[in-house]
């Protein structure tokens, strides 16, 4: 089966699917060795390991490079956060064949603006015209080559503060352009807004969250609601980020390594997860 078979079957299935994002290679192997289904190019990662703020600044090549490297550590299938499509309706086109190209399987798109801000960000957000950004949906679903390969259209109208209906209105409007599954988003500290919006969207298409500001909801209620797929977007990162100022810090205060050896990964155990021994063997 291919990866995007995979990632369908992961869609559709009863059992809520939990993905995972991944900034790189190394990132993704983790994920695959805590037993996850599957991966999340994440661009607000991605950026952020450029020293880059999530504002629409990476370029497509960039997150499709990114993106590569992820795809073909694992066995696991990645679904590509691609922004808002990197401009129009053929930006989308090549996008979407890009990705496919590349063995990932599948990709998502979100209704806002081009260049976006990240959803968390203080101040407001703008959204693309529905009509507009459904026809770009449109112009995807026919460019991609296999009916396996998913594209999932992310709705920030409650983000944006537009409402349940009008976060209703755009994902039919997406669902019918041919989009496979609908990525609901709400930075609520509880999960009452997505709770409305799967009550009333009956299943139409599989529904995938972003639970980043409510982490508090059990995978067994989200599964009973209905959700199809979890995100865990952005947790790697910040557990890396934490880490590593923990350790410089001690490091410089301490002016040696002595004191921090025991919280720090071995080298034997880096050697492994990057398949030295297996590397050898082609120079032998």
């Amino acid at each position: 089966m291919s990866k995007a078979a995979r990632l369908r079957a992961l869609l559709e299935r009863k059992e809520t699917a939990r993905i995972v994002g991944s900034r790189d290679a190394l990132t993704a192997l983790l994920v695959e060795e805590a037993g996850f289904d599957g991966l999340w190019a994440s661009s607000f990662e991605i950026s952020a390991s450029r020293a880059l703020p999530d504002l629409g600044l990476l370029t497509m090549a960039e997150l499709l490079e990114a993106s590569s490297h992820v795809n073909e550590a694992t066995s696991l299938p990645l679904l590509a956060d691609c922004d808002t499509g990197f401009g129009g309706r053929i930006n989308v086109v090549r996008t979407v064949q890009q990705f496919e190209a590349a063995g990932v399987a599948g990709v998502c798109f979100e209704d806002k603006v081009f260049p976006k801000r990240n959803s968390f960000l203080l101040g407001g957000q703008n959204l693309e015209e529905a009509e507009e950004f459904a026809g770009r949906i449109e112009a995807g679903a026919r460019a991609r080559r296999s009916s396996d390969f998913t594209l999932v259209a992310r709705t920030e109208a409650l983000i944006a503060g537009r409402g349940l209906d009008e976060a209703l209105r755009r994902a039919h409007l997406y669902a019918d352009a041919g989009a496979d599954a609908i990525l609901i988003h709400s930075k609520k500290r509880t999960p009452v807004e997505v709770l409305e919006f799967l009550q009333a969207w009956q299943a139409r298409t599989p529904v995938v969250i972003v639970p980043t500001t409510y982490p508090h909801w059990d995978l067994a209620d989200a599964q009973a609601a209905g959700v199809s797929m979890v995100i865990y977007a952005n947790h790697a990162l910040r557990a890396s980020v934490s880490a590593m100022r923990d350790v410089l810090t001690e490091i410089r205060v301490r002016g040696g390594t002595g004191a921090i050896e025991d919280r720090v990964a071995p080298m034997k155990e880096l050697f492994g997860l990057t398949d030295v021994s297996k590397w050898e063997e082609w120079s032998a």
